[in-house]
């Protein structure tokens, strides 16, 4: 299944109808999206059920997380099985949400409702920028606080009325516990990123015009469903174990907002061992923690838009590459030596024809193009026919 391409959330469909019973309650549910990373905001996996032939990017990660944990409360709170009636009802929970203020959004929630307007929906979602550039030269490219629409369509399905306002008190308190654990530590570069991560991933609120003087915690006093309060437990977690260490002043935050949420410590202790296991297991993976410099991070951001971008395009790239053996041979022999400048010259010439040819390919005729054609090169060896089609549905 390859998420940039059309066709993934029917090929998704298609996979998780199959799965007789995926989480046998909600509290599985959200323990299998805490190891993915979806509930921290951090997607490093995906389920074990999605067939993948391609290392996925966190966007394409958080896309598929994003759609398990909705499909997950859709099936254990309505207990219904049929894809095509989820579906309707996640159009349904958008527009009460009133995401369809933004206009493109509002083409997409009314008229006849497809899973290739889905798709774009989804993207919404997932994507803080819309814009290539932006997403390129920012490491952070993906909403930290998914999560929070699971929670509200679990609420949604059961209680459909004031979700707007449910959704904007989630968020309120979301980054006032983020704020306020991050004021209970010695702060760092990692954090600061931390915090513009989960703030630049408001959509409900504006954070500027929140109040951070303690008062949220009155609202945490009030009754809340479980995996709401949980979930407030972990953002903390993830806040203050980002360092890889909780000193005392952390730990009596930590245990006091428990006690808030009516957690006991033993659940408690085991949100701070839980997010302790992901880091020792992720930090090499995880976005905000890196601290490469400005080149490093363009070439690794970019590396990623290429992938994709040749990955949708592959059925037409390997037609216009098979009009050329010349190039498909000068190709598959720099994948295993290196080829002389009249050879690498050549192939960089042929390249920018073909990629004339290809609208969404013209990032390689930019001035500088060039330099990512070696990333090309590495990707040839995948544009095989099995991999052309990952989202086919088999009849």
């Amino acid at each position: 299944m390859n998420p940039s391409a059309s066709g993934w959330i029917d090929k998704f469909g298609s996979l998780v109808e199959h799965e007789r019973s995926i989480y046998s309650d909600f509290g599985s549910l959200y323990a299998t999206l805490k190891r993915l990373g979806f509930v921290y905001g951090i997607n490093v996996k995906v389920p074990k059920f999605i067939v993948l032939q391609h290392v996925l990017s966190e966007d394409e990660k958080a896309k598929i997380n994003l759609l398990t944990g909705l499909y997950g409360a859709f099936r254990l709170e309505t207990k219904e099985k049929d894809f095509a009636v989820f579906l309707e009802r996640i159009f349904q929970f958008y527009k009460t949400l009133e995401v369809s203020r933004i206009s493109f959004l509002n083409k997409i929630l009314t008229g006849r409702k497809t899973s290739a307007q889905l798709e774009k929906l989804i993207d919404s979602r997932v994507y803080l920028e819309d814009n290539m550039i932006s997403k390129t030269f920012n490491s952070i490219i993906t909403n930290s606080l998914l999560f929070i629409d699971v929670l509200l369509f679990k609420r949604y399905l059961n209680q459909p009325d004031n979700l707007k306002a449910y959704a904007q008190a989630l968020e309120y308190l979301t980054i006032n516990v983020t704020y306020h654990a991050l004021s209970s530590k010695e702060k760092n570069k990692s954090d600061e990123r931390l915090a513009q991560l989960f703030e630049s991933s408001l959509t409900f609120i504006d954070s500027n015009a929140q109040n951070f003087d303690g008062s949220y915690r009155n609202q945490l006093l009030e009754r809340r469903s479980v995996w709401e309060n949980r979930y407030f437990l972990d953002v903390a977690c993830l806040t203050v174990w980002e360092d890889k260490s909780v000193d005392y002043q952390e730990s009596e935050f930590i245990f006091s907002l428990g006690s808030d949420l009516g957690i006991e410590n033993k659940n408690v202790i085991q949100s701070l061992d839980e997010i302790k296991t992901f880091f020792r297991r992720n930090s090499k993976i995880i976005a905000f923690l890196k601290d490469n410099n400005l080149a490093v991070q363009f070439y690794d951001s970019m590396s990623k838009v290429v992938n994709k971008l040749i990955l949708r395009n592959s059925k037409r790239l390997l037609m216009e590459l098979s009009e050329s053996k010349e190039l498909v041979f000068l190709i598959s022999k720099a994948t295993v030596k290196d080829l002389t400048p009249l050879e690498r010259k050549k192939v960089q010439n042929q390249l920018l024809d073909i990629f004339k040819s290809i609208p969404s390919l013209a990032i390689f005729l930019l001035p500088g193009g060039a330099v990512l054609l070696p990333i090309f090169i590495k990707l040839i060896p995948k544009l095989l026919p099995s991999a052309f089609d990952e989202n086919r549905v088999e009849k």
